[in-house]
């Protein structure tokens, strides 16, 4: 949770920095550069660098923590439940700009999620964990086709799918069950 992750007495500048001092020993003018080409990166942009998070909203706080990750020049990024406490539309913009980042940075991602629409968005490959174990394992087209494992079976049957006109039917059903008292 992005919240918990930034020290809250530091500015976007010093968070994103830090490890660009730490692994790269980038100081003074080179750092303040960086850091700013990591918040453009992210869609933050000018005037971001001298805040403080909580001056921030979930989805820019998440993007700071990603430009952080960035910063060190990692290969591969683990995001743990990336989008869990974001709104929809935030989250599909977080999503979004992963996915462009991936492009440009060349970047590979470890999501841990609960979230289906998530993992139908994003993964390429997917592996179905119970109680620390691998119940299935392989290409997204594979682990969310037929014929599942009992667990994964659960797993995906608990997921609600929005379906457009689904209040319509409801809202008719009630309507003719009414009628019919």
């Amino acid at each position: 949770m992005a919240d918990v992750a930034m020290n809250p007495r530091q500015t976007v500048a010093t968070i994103i920095g830090r490890p660009l001092e730490f692994y790269f020993n980038l100081r003074g003018r080179e750092r303040d550069k960086r850091v700013q080409e990591l918040l453009d990166a992210i869609e933050l942009g000018e005037g971001f660098a001298d805040r403080y998070p909580a001056e921030l909203s979930g989805g820019q706080k998440q993007r700071v923590c990603i430009a952080r990750a960035l910063a060190a020049k990692p290969r591969m990024i683990i995001c743990d439940e990336v989008t869990s406490a974001l709104d929809p539309l935030v989250a599909d913009g977080i999503l979004k700009l992963l996915l462009d980042l991936q492009k440009r940075e060349g970047v590979a991602y470890l999501f841990i999620t609960h979230d289906i629409a998530t993992v139908r968005a994003i993964a390429d490959s997917i592996a179905v964990m119970y109680q620390g174990k691998v119940q299935r394992y392989g290409p997204k087209s594979e682990v969310l086709a037929p014929p599942f494992d009992d667990y994964t079976d659960l797993l995906l049957s608990s997921v609600p799918e929005m379906e457009i006109g689904w209040l319509e039917r409801v809202l008719e059903t009630r309507k003719m069950e009414s009628a019919g008292n």
